[in-house]
Order: C-alpha cells, then sequence, then structure tokens
C-alpha cells in the first residue's frame, strides 16, 4: 500500500510540474482592457475568460506549438500560433470588427431597398404598397428625395438630370429599354414586375465605378436568389388579369409570371381626354430559373412584352386633333452567375440581349425602330482580409439602331452602330467601424466617338455617433447621347458630369433620417438649332449646365404601433444650356420644391393595411412665346393624394382598392401654344391635362401555396 500511495505521488507531482502556464491581456487599438474575451487554446477545453482589466491566466498540459484564439463579439478574432512555452505575459491588441451592423457604411446618394441591407431606406414591401405607385417600383421611387414629379412621363427624373440619365440594371447586367413606349401626356410604366425581386438600390449619385453610361443616377434591381416555397399567384382586375407560379426543387428553381391589360371596359365607365380608336391593350410574361452551383448561382432571365394603342389627342395646331398609334414589341434575355472561385476570390459575370421594335403612326407619317443590344460583364473580386477588398472588371456594351422614316414626301433611313468598351476597378478600405474609404477608377472607349473617358470616382464614411455618420462623395460620370440624337449625328462628345455630394445618416430602433447636399456640373451637353432632332438639324456638344440642392429624408415605423410613414423634400436649384435653348433655364422637367408623404396603417379589427400618399411640387417652367423671357413663366403646383385599401378576405385572399388623386385635382402639366400668332400678333394657347384627373382600381387577389399562409399583399 506505502508503495502505491509514493506512485500516485509521484504521478500528481509530475502533472503539476508539466503543466504550462498561459496568462496575458487583451486591449483595444486604444489600449483600453477589454473585458469577457474569450481566450483558449485550438481543438482543447483549455482556456479562461478575461477579468475587467483584460487579463486571463490558465493551465495547460499542451506542449509544442499551439493556436491561442480570442475571440468577443464587435472584435475581429485574433489567432497566436507559438510554442506554449512563451504564451506568457502576453499583450495583445484586439481589433473592432468592422463586418459587424454597427459599422459605418457609405450612404452618399444611396437608397437601399433590401431585407438584408445594414440600413434599409425602404423595404421590398414598400416598393409595391405605396398608394400612388400601382404597382410599379418606379412609381414608389419617385416618393424619394432627389427625384422631380413629371407626371405625364412615368419615368425617373433624377437631381436635375433628364429621364434618359438614369440608367437600370438586373443582376448587375444594363436593361436598355426599361419602360414601355407611349405618347404625349400619357405616362409609361416599367416593364418588369416587381414580385422577382428582392433587393434594389436606388443612387441619386456617385455610385460606384463599376457603373457607366449613366449621367445621373443608377438603379439597381436584384432578383430573388432563393424563393421560400412553391405557390401559384392569381390576380383579376379592373385592368385585366395576372397569373404567376413558383416551383422549387432541391438545388433549382423556377419562376414565371404573365399578364394582360386593356383599358378597353375601364375607359368605357371612366372616359379620359383622348379619343381612343383602339385602347391600350398590353401582354407581359417573364420567366426566371435559378440553379445552385457548387460554389454559385446561375440565373436565367427571360422577359417579353407587347403592347399596342390608337387614339385621337387634342392639338392646337391640328383642328381635328392630332392621329397617333404605336404598336411595340420587347425582348430582353439576361443570364448571370455569381459564386466563388476559392483563396478568397469571387466572380460575378452576365450578358443580356434585347431587341424591341416599335412602329409609330403620327398623322400621315409612318416610324419603325429597331434597336438589337448586347452587354456582356465580367467582375474579379479579391478579398484579401475583412478590410481591404479589390475589384476590377470589364464590359462591352454594343447597340444597333435602325429607323425607317416614311410620310407623302419622304421615304429615309437612320441608324448607327453604339459600341463601348469599359473597364474599372474599385478598393474598399475600412480602417475600422467607424471610417471606411471607397476608391475607383473607369475608363470607357467610344467607338462611335473614337473617344476615351476617364471617370475617377470616390467615397468616404466617418460613424461620428453611435447612430449617426457622415458620408462624401466625388466623380465623374459620362453618357454617349440617345438614340434621339445619334441617328442623326455622330461627330459629337460623350456627355459629362461631375458630382459634389455630403450626407448624413441617422438610424435608431426604427427611425431613418438622412439630410444630403450636392453639387452637379455638366458639360457636353447636346444643343441643336431646330424646333426638335431632326436629320437636317446641326447639332453640336457645347451644351452646359449645372444642379445642386439638398434631399432630405424621415421615416418611422416604431414610433406609433402598426403605423409606418416617410417624408421626403427636395429642393432644387438648376439650370441648362442645351438642346435648342436659346440661353441658360431651368428646363421644364425640374422642378425646385417636392415634397412626398407616405403612410401605411394596419387595422387589426378589419384585417386591413390602408394606405396614402401625398405628392406636391412647385410649378414647372414654360415658354409663353407672347414673353420676351424664355422659360420664365411657371404652371400652378402639383398636387395629389392617393390612398389604397386591402383587406384579407382569407389567409391567402385580398381584396384590393386604390385612387390616385382621390380629391381630383386640377393638376397641369405645362401648356401648348400655336405654331403662328393670330391677328392681334398673341399666339393662343391650351393646358396640357393628365389624360384623367383621377384613376380607379379594384383587383382581387389569390395566393395558392405550400404553407396555405402566403399571400400577394408584397406585390400589391
Amino acid at each position: 500500500m506505502k508503495n502505491i500511495f509514493i506512485i500516485l505521488l509521484l504521478f500528481l507531482i509530475n502533472i503539476s510540474y508539466s503543466q504550462t502556464i498561459i496568462s496575458g491581456k487583451a486591449v483595444d487599438t486604444k489600449n483600453q482592457p477589454i473585458m469577457g474575451v474569450n481566450v483558449y487554446l485550438e481543438g482543447t477545453y483549455d482556456g479562461a475568460t478575461t477579468d475587467e482589466d483584460g487579463n486571463f491566466t490558465f493551465k495547460t498540459q499542451e506542449a509544442g506549438t499551439q493556436t491561442l484564439v480570442l475571440s468577443m463579439l464587435s472584435f475581429e478574432t485574433k489567432t497566436i500560433v507559438e510554442d506554449v512555452s512563451k504564451m506568457k505575459d502576453l499583450n495583445i491588441k484586439l481589433r473592432e470588427n468592422v463586418e459587424a451592423l454597427d459599422a459605418v457604411v457609405i450612404s452618399a446618394g444611396t437608397f437601399e431597398a433590401s431585407d438584408n441591407s445594414k440600413v434599409s431606406v425602404l423595404k421590398p414591401l414598400d416598393v409595391v404598397t405605396t398608394a400612388s405607385a400601382l404597382g410599379d417600383f418606379v412609381g414608389a421611387l419617385q416618393t424619394l428625395p432627389g427625384t422631380s414629379n413629371v407626371s405625364e412621363d412615368g419615368r425617373l427624373f433624377v437631381r436635375g438630370g433628364n429621364a434618359d440619365e438614369t440608367q437600370i440594371f438586373i443582376d448587375g447586367i444594363r436593361v436598355f429599354t426599361p419602360f414601355t413606349p407611349t405618347t404625349n401626356n400619357i405616362p409609361t410604366r416599367g416593364r418588369y414586375s416587381p414580385f422577382l425581386f428582392d433587393g434594389i438600390t436606388f443612387s441619386t449619385g456617385g455610385y460606384s465605378s463599376e457603373y457607366g453610361q449613366a449621367l445621373s443616377s443608377v438603379l439597381l434591381l436584384n432578383s430573388i436568389d432563393e424563393p421560400d416555397q412553391e405557390k401559384t399567384d392569381i390576380g383579376i382586375m379592373t385592368v385585366g388579369a395576372n397569373l404567376g407560379n413558383t416551383q422549387k426543387w432541391e438545388k433549382s428553381s423556377l419562376s414565371f409570371s404573365a399578364s394582360y391589360i386593356n383599358l378597353a371596359p375601364y375607359l368605357e365607365v371612366f372616359e379620359d381626354r383622348n379619343n381612343w380608336e383602339t385602347p391600350y391593350q398590353g401582354a407581359q410574361g417573364e420567366m426566371i430559373y435559378r440553379q445552385k452551383m457548387n460554389s454559385g448561382m446561375l440565373k436565367f432571365y427571360a422577359a417579353f412584352d407587347t403592347s399596342k394603342f390608337k387614339l385621337t389627342q387634342d392639338d392646337i395646331n391640328f383642328e381635328d386633333g392630332l392621329d397617333f398609334k404605336l404598336n411595340n414589341n420587347n425582348f430582353y434575355l439576361n443570364t448571370s452567375y455569381k459564386g466563388a472561385l476559392g483563396n478568397s476570390w469571387s466572380i460575378a459575370t452576365g450578358l443580356s440581349y434585347t431587341y424591341a421594335e416599335t412602329k409609330i403612326g403620327i398623322q400621315t407619317s409612318d416610324i419603325v425602330d429597331r434597336e438589337n443590344s448586347v452587354h456582356t460583364k465580367l467582375k474579379l473580386k479579391k478579398r484579401f482580409n475583412s478590410r481591404f477588398k479589390l475589384s476590377f472588371g470589364a464590359e462591352q456594351f454594343l447597340t444597333d439602331f435602325n429607323e425607317n422614316f416614311e410620310d407623302q414626301e419622304i421615304d429615309a433611313s437612320y441608324g448607327f452602330n453604339n459600341n463601348i468598351t469599359a473597364a474599372f476597378t474599385e478598393a474598399d478600405l475600412i480602417f475600422s467601424k467607424k471610417l471606411a474609404l471607397k476608391i475607383g477608377l473607369r475608363a470607357d472607349y467610344s467607338s462611335i466617338f473614337n473617344d476615351l473617358d476617364v471617370a475617377p470616382r470616390a467615397a468616404i464614411a466617418y460613424k461620428a455617433s453611435e447612430n449617426g455618420q457622415f458620408s462624401l462623395a466625388y466623380g465623374k460620370f459620362y453618357q454617349n447621347p440617345n438614340s434621339s440624337i445619334l441617328k442623326f449625328e455622330k461627330n459629337l462628345k460623350a456627355r459629362k458630369t461631375s458630382h459634389y455630394i455630403l450626407n448624413y445618416q441617422y438610424v435608431n430602433n426604427g427611425k431613418i433620417f438622412r439630410a444630403e447636399a450636392y453639387r452637379k456640373t455638366y458639360d457636353n451637353l447636346i444643343k441643336f438649332d431646330s424646333d426638335f432632332e431632326a436629320f437636317d438639324s446641326n447639332f453640336t456638344s457645347s451644351g452646359n449646365g449645372y444642379a445642386q440642392g439638398i434631399d432630405v429624408f424621415w421615416r418611422d415605423n416604431t414610433g406609433v404601433k402598426n403605423l409606418d410613414y416617410w417624408v421626403s423634400y427636395s429642393y432644387l436649384d438648376t439650370e441648362r444650356d442645351h438642346r435648342n435653348f436659346e440661353t441658360a433655364a431651368q428646363p421644364n422637367f425640374a422642378t425646385n420644391h417636392n415634397l412626398s408623404i407616405v403612410g401605411k396603417y394596419w387595422v387589426e379589427d378589419w384585417k386591413s393595411q390602408i394606405g396614402l400618399a401625398y405628392g406636391f411640387s412647385s410649378g414647372r417652367p414654360y415658354d409663353n412665346p407672347n414673353e420676351i423671357d424664355f422659360l420664365a413663366e411657371r404652371t400652378k403646383s402639383f398636387n395629389s393624394l392617393s390612398v389604397n385599401w386591402a383587406y384579407l378576405l382569407d389567409e391567402q385572399k385580398i381584396l384590393y382598392f386604390s385612387v390616385n388623386n382621390v380629391l381630383g385635382i386640377k393638376n397641369v402639366n405645362g401648356y401648348q401654344y400655336s405654331n403662328s400668332p393670330d391677328l392681334n400678333g398673341n399666339f393662343s394657347r391650351r393646358a396640357l391635362r393628365p389624360a384623367a384627373d383621377q384613376f380607379f382600381f379594384v383587383g382581387l387577389f389569390w395566393t395558392i401555396s405550400e404553407d396555405g399562409t402566403d399571400n400577394q399583399l408584397d406585390n400589391l
């Protein structure tokens, strides 16, 4: 027994002498101690937690080279590979985790609408439940600051820029014809249904060097990566019907939607100011196929739509009105792939193809436009660590445009080939949770002008407090003239602008406040010497201009139970010397003051969501030939209050009502003057009013899904 006791004692003594003490202190980059850090040897149970002074100590029987790990929320995990005998009295600095939710984000000029973004000004649900939007994502974005109300157009006019200065991308790939064609004083709509997208980024300026050929703004639409379940959506509306279906498999899914619109029944009940011979008819189909790969996602998206109408519009220069007819067919194909390549490399690539044919008849003239466009893109990204990321890539834009013009006296053809090759690079440097920098460079070579344009861009963000941050952005942006110019003249330059943006953003518990000041300068704007673009016009790139202003946005969805609302205001000061302007002046699509108020309230007892949207814009400029000054007159202010009501008949059936401009306010978009004066030397005029002062909509929407609870509230 005595021998056993001695052996046991020697064994315990040997264990105590074979243990190694590991000790040290954890501090931040300012040498302040960090309490609660988890410290341990990788692959063992040996470890400890730092005390209030940041100190730690523990024993281990491990020997030789080991990995010491220090981890804590809000800090980057630190690893030390060393012999355990040297892991004594360590002084270890931990850096902040710059990818945490409370880290700084560059927000100058950018609005996010995503469920996955760190800071979302809007959610995908908002894009289609805004009362004034009528299910069009562009209509919802027009309630954000930085946009001007041009109600008769329907596209995005951003910070003094014309509508063609905003470009739209789906999964990073360009959409060349995003809107359905229309005629004067009838607003267009976006071609693509919103339910296929779960993320939207709307940049009012200062956007990434990855995106080019957009002078003022880009709108990025990201399609859904993975649907949550199989379902069928059915809609019956006062203006038509739609049908959608989603099928889901283990590593792939397929979604499609189809819709048909015919305004004839509606116009039988609610007549407008046009004399319709063939009311608007349109059919649309979309399909997206998703395939999960071993290390990425492949998407195949295709959309087709067709539309036609024929009408006679009032015109002061035609006693019997102006006859107009339109027939349009459009096809869009988009294939994209995003995935990991290994060693912290990733790839994003894609291809889009657009075919558009538009046949227009104006009085005795017949015009046929055909466009074939291609966009190819390759982007590579390297993540060196959480603080430094580098991306670079190249892309090609190809456009082949042809127009045939025919009337009683002329039979002519016009067209152009516009090939643009571009390269871009961009670096993200995150110095801390409070400071981040994005810097990039883009180069576009245009074969039509045989010219290279180089555009530097940079943005920096600083987190000034727990909930507030400042951002600065600068950039140069280039865009070739559009088809209405290039089909007649090719000896021009790319239009150019410079953006300067200062942004403040505050985010706290469902409340968002943004204030942004900006300045834009324009060069190489297109000038011509005729009433409108024509084959005999003399074109130059000698125009210029500026735009400056302040945008303010406030949103609160937690202050009052069941109430979600936002308010946006924009002040715009802008002048341009472009087109056939006699001198620099505020263009007629720009408004000095814009105000939007949007509210949504859920009434539990009624199983209803009630919404309203109020829009105000100050008067728009118009030119009065009876006065000396150019574009000196102003229309009266624009006012419109829209309301909607979504009532849940049951979990999967919704009855939906909406009325735009419910008060029936008589808005005026501008004035048309006669081409020649009367006997007293005065030019007579008529007011340009909307085709209808109000629009009424009723729809029944039914979803058939696996879980029996999904509905189309997010599609309304």
